[in-house]
């Protein structure tokens, strides 16, 4: 896999595999980066959040393209070492982090400043959406006018519009990948 614009663009991402994982496939990643462009993202302003980051090609993605930091939440070991491994082969180490923790507990926290894109991509079926959204926006971590994504499996029901101040900006549908993206309310 490959970052796709910016000042890595061209660069390869390690990835991990087994259950769960499922880096964002190219055409994916380029569709959103567009729809956040198209919607007045600045990239040199951006702190990004990557929750269930896995490979953290969308997090890495934003810090190719300008993103001034990235975290990356990652529960598992293997796939905490391999968002090191990339950080480190792209140059990329003093412009993020990576929490290796359980996203809900890390969520549950307050955050040190709020982001201005949060990228969500539990594994499906896990059902961990939900819980780690509710903890998410409890706690502040998403600012005024940032941006949600959401990708989920294309069957999963999801409305938090109303409850967390919410609006729907974009929905797309790759595949068995649902791509949602909402701005919270100022």
């Amino acid at each position: 896999m490959r970052i796709i614009a910016g000042a890595c663009r061209g660069r390869v991402l390690h990835t991990v595999s087994g259950p769960g994982y499922r880096p964002a496939m190219g055409k994916v990643r380029e569709s959103l980066f567009s729809m956040l462009e198209a919607r007045g993202v600045v990239w040199g302003a951006v702190r990004f959040l990557d929750v269930f980051a896995g490979s953290g090609s969308l997090g890495f993605e934003a810090l190719s393209r300008g993103a001034v930091w990235a975290d990356f939440i990652e529960m598992d070991h293997k796939a905490a070492e391999c968002l090191r491994k990339n950080a480190a082969a792209l140059d990329l180490t003093g412009r993020c982090a990576v929490l290796e923790d359980d996203a809900l507990r890390v969520a549950a926290r307050r955050p040190s400043a709020p982001y201005h894109i949060i990228c969500v991509d539990p594994p499906y079926g896990a059902g961990l959406f939900k819980p780690v959204l509710r903890n998410l926006m409890r706690q502040g971590w998403l600012e005024d006018e940032g941006f949600l994504i959401a990708e989920i499996e294309k069957g999963l029901t999801i409305n938090p519009d109303a409850q967390y101040d919410l609006r729907l900006e974009a929905e797309r549908l790759y595949g068995n990948t649902r791509i949602l993206v909402w701005v919270k309310n100022a």
